[in-house]
Formats: C-alpha cells, sequence, structure tokens
C-alpha cells in the first residue's frame, strides 16, 4: 500500500477517533522505557552522566525504529493496517485542539488547571492574560511537535522517521530540562530534538505567511530566544496582534491576549494544519511518480 494511503487513512483516524489507548501508545512505552533509564540510574559526573543520558536515549529509538520495522514482517493487510496505527500514534491533531480548547474557561480557577495540564510553567500566579497567553503559545509550539514534525519526518524518512521523531520528541519532553537532574543526562536528548525541530519549526512559520507575510517575517526576525519553539509563538503573536510572553524568557509585543484569542488561535490552527496536509498530500503523490 502506498505510503499517501497510510498516511491519508491516519490523519481519518485522528480527526474522527482521537487519541490512542494509554497502554497501547508508542509514545506511552517511550515514556516508560526512558523512565525506567532514568529511575534507575544512579548520578555521577557530568561526563558519565552525559554518556549514561545518551546511551539511555539510543536505546529508546531503537527501540522506537524496531517498531517502525514491524509492518514489514507481516502479511500486507495487518502490516498495512499497523502502518496507520502507528503512524496515528507519531501526531496529534485533534487532541492538540481539544486540549487547547478546554482553557477557554471564565472561571479563572478553571482555566489554571486547564492550562497547567498543557505547560510546564507554575501557573499558579499568572494572571488572566498571561493564562490566555500560555494557552496560545502551547498551541502555536505544538504545532511544530504534534502535528508538522512527524509529518515531515514521515515524507522524508516514511514511518521510521516519524516514529523516531516522535520517541526523540518524548525523550525531550522526559528529561531535556535543564535541571540539577538531568541537565547533562538529558543534554544528548534536548540537543538531538533541537536538530530534528530546526527545519519544521521553520517550515511552520511558512504556514502562517498567508495571514500576512510582512508581520509573520517581522516577528519571526525578533524570535531570537531560542532555537526552534519561539518560532511558530511569534508567528501566532503576529498572526493574532497579541502580545505572547513567558516571563523572563521572551516576549512578543500586541494586544493584551483575551478568551477570544484562544478562540481565533483555534481557528488558524485548523487553517495551518490544513496546509500541512494539503501540502504533504501533494508531496507524497509527487513522490510516488518517482519511486514507480
Amino acid at each position: 500500500m502506498s505510503d499517501i494511503t497510510i498516511f491519508l487513512l491516519a490523519i481519518l483516524w485522528d480527526l474522527t477517533l482521537g487519541e490512542l489507548p494509554v497502554l497501547l501508545h508508542p509514545t506511552v512505552w517511550f515514556g516508560r522505557l526512558i523512565g525506567f533509564f532514568d529511575g534507575h540510574y544512579r548520578r555521577r559526573s557530568p561526563a558519565l552522566d552525559f554518556i549514561g543520558g545518551a546511551f539511555a536515549s539510543l536505546l529508546v529509538i531503537a527501540f522506537a525504529l524496531a517498531i517502525s520495522r514491524l509492518p514489514e514482517l507481516l502479511p500486507l493487510w495487518f502490516g498495512f493496517a499497523l502502518s496507520v496505527y502507528l503512524l496515528k500514534s507519531s501526531f496529534a491533531i485533534r487532541s492538540l485542539a481539544e486540549h487547547v480548547g478546554n482553557t477557554i474557561r471564565e472561571d479563572i480557577e478553571e482555566q489554571r488547571k486547564y492550562v497547567s495540564w498543557i505547560v510546564s510553567r507554575d501557573v499558579k500566579s499568572l494572571d488572566r492574560a498571561h493564562l490566555n497567553s500560555a494557552a496560545i503559545e502551547s498551541l502555536a509550539e505544538n504545532i511544530t511537535d504534534s502535528v508538522v514534525a512527524p509529518l515531515f519526518y514521515y515524507l522524508i524518512f516514511g514511518l521510521s522517521g516519524a516514529i523516531i521523531y516522535r520517541a526523540v520528541n518524548t525523550l525531550d519532553a522526559m528529561i531535556g530540562y535543564k535541571t540539577e537532574r538531568y541537565l547533562y543526562f538529558g543534554k544528548f536528548a534536548a540537543r538531538l530534538d533541537d536538530l530534528l525541530n530546526f527545519i519544521p519549526a521553520r517550515l511552520t512559520v511558512f504556514l502562517f505567511l498567508p495571514f500576512g507575510p510582512k508581520k509573520v517575517l517581522e516577528y519571526y526576525r525578533r524570535a531570537r530566544f531560542k532555537l526552534n519553539s519561539d518560532k511558530p509563538i511569534a508567528a501566532m503573536s503576529a498572526v493574532l496582534g497579541v502580545w505572547l510572553e513567558k516571563k523572563g524568557v521572551y516576549r512578543f509585543e500586541g494586544e493584551e491576549p483575551k478568551l477570544e484569542d484562544i478562540k481565533r488561535a483555534l481557528r488558524i490552527y485548523w487553517i495551518v494544519v490544513g496546509e500541512w496536509i494539503a501540502l504533504v498530500s501533494v508531496s507524497e503523490i509527487v513522490k510516488s511518480f518517482f519511486v514507480q
């Protein structure tokens, strides 16, 4: 079966059925595997911690590669079904929109609870505007992580590319922190995630250009706070015309973000996702002619 068929069925699965069961989700397996290594490795020295973290990360990546090759070992239709299932596990279009949509709450304490589920920062002291900002930032940043990047690597490297990207992104989410515990143990995973997201983060900005290329590019040039994640946030800020800020890290200027702006951001999100699905579909069709 062609890659385009697998891709379209995986997209259909995501949009109609949503996420896979937790116990059967490869991302959960990757998280538990790195969690096992994290819990059993006793920190020693910066050099040894880096080597230990790199070794553990490579084992998770090897596991992801093995999973991605399983469809090739199965009879045609079983392999095809497993390919659709695995590709679906590498991206999350519908669930991202649902999680961000849940933050649209009139009650600020309810909003604070739902925002805390999608960002790593402490939300207890955030006011309404910063809660709105955090929700919009999470949506923008995760367009790259949850949609553009896995499908970009599927387009380039097939199923293995998408699954390995998801494993690396999971590693970064689990251990890629600049804390005493993970500064060296998680450095390999964090830098590898930065490398894999470099092109997709900029592709995400490209998808925002139809909303106003001049302003999007202007804000993109201001995004010098982080290597990748601030790029789609800058683009979303430009299109919405609101300020987006993570205190002490970055701030993009504009009007104060309101609850209605989260709704606007979600409408933009669906257009951007539609653009990306269309581009990947056309690319897969073109690619199939060359493969034949």
